[in-house]
């Protein structure tokens, strides 16, 4: 993940050792959220709740937005409250923003101060209506398998010190690690569900030619043209008509076909 220069900090051994324990509790909880929830939009709706709570200190209320993108496309966008969801939803009105430039150059976008900021005028403009004071944006390192930013609003101007700059990167590099395994896990439900569909419609095709050719006394090779052509005069899936044939005769004389040659 790409970012400007960063101050150094001295930071005591007990100090990073008490932040190593606490990232790896973080992950813990977000595989056991993996666990259970089966959908993708529901882990994440947790992990931005989680996230959210996380950053969250000394009065400066943190809100989280996640927005993960798959083959170009947002599969599925997660908020921890009403004011993330409002600023997501006015930025991708704009098509324009931080958290989108974000996602797009893979470089973290750090907006101190709504009303000062002179890029994305139009969002920013919109955005200060809101009670948003300061906005950090963070590109998730996905391996390829999609893309992801974690949104960050505060309510306070100058909200994001450095040291929370570099907590934020911690949380989402570990965040990243179990949002990967999430992403490949609908990958795999979309495949089996994918496979699933094209086993029963090819049952139903399969189905649906031996009738024809017992109808017919025709070959396998001349049954399926004679469905293929029904489903090209008419316009409809190849499944749905061989659907037809099967249900009428099953008995629903609701379906009326005609497929002889």
């Amino acid at each position: 993940m790409k970012r400007g220069p960063v101050a150094q900090h001295n930071t005591a051994p007990s100090a990073q050792k008490q932040a190593d324990g606490d990232l790896t509790d973080f992950l813990v909880r977000l595989q056991d959220l993996l666990v259970d929830n089966a959908d993708m939009r529901a882990f994440l709706e947790d992990f931005a709740c989680m996230t959210a709570t996380k950053l969250t200190k000394n009065g400066n209320t943190i809100a989280c937005g996640v927005t993960v993108i798959r083959q170009k496309k947002p599969v599925a966008v997660a908020e921890s409250d009403t004011l993330a969801r409002r600023l997501d939803e006015i930025q991708n009105s704009f098509d324009d923003g931080p958290c989108l430039t974000a996602l797009r150059t893979r470089t973290i976008a750090h907006v101190p101060d709504v009303h000062s900021e002179q890029r994305w005028p139009d969002y920013m403009t919109a955005a200060a209506a809101t009670n948003v004071g300061s906005i950090l944006a963070l590109p998730m390192e996905l391996n390829r398998t999609a893309e992801a930013v974690v949104n960050l609003y505060s309510t306070r101007q100058h909200g994001f010190s450095e040291e929370d700059i570099m907590a934020a990167e911690r949380v989402t590099a570990t965040g990243a690690k179990a949002l990967h395994l999430a992403v490949k896990m609908a990958q795999l439900r979309d495949a089996r569900d994918n496979l699933t569909a094209a086993l029963e419609s090819r049952a139903t095709i399969d189905t649906a030619v031996g009738i024809i050719m017992a109808q017919n006394r025709c070959c396998r090779d001349a049954a399926f043209q004679i469905l293929a052509k029904a489903s090209s005069h008419r316009n409809v899936k190849l499944r749905t008509v061989a659907a037809g044939i099967i249900a009428k005769v099953g008995g629903d004389q609701r379906i009326t076909a005609n497929f002889e040659e």
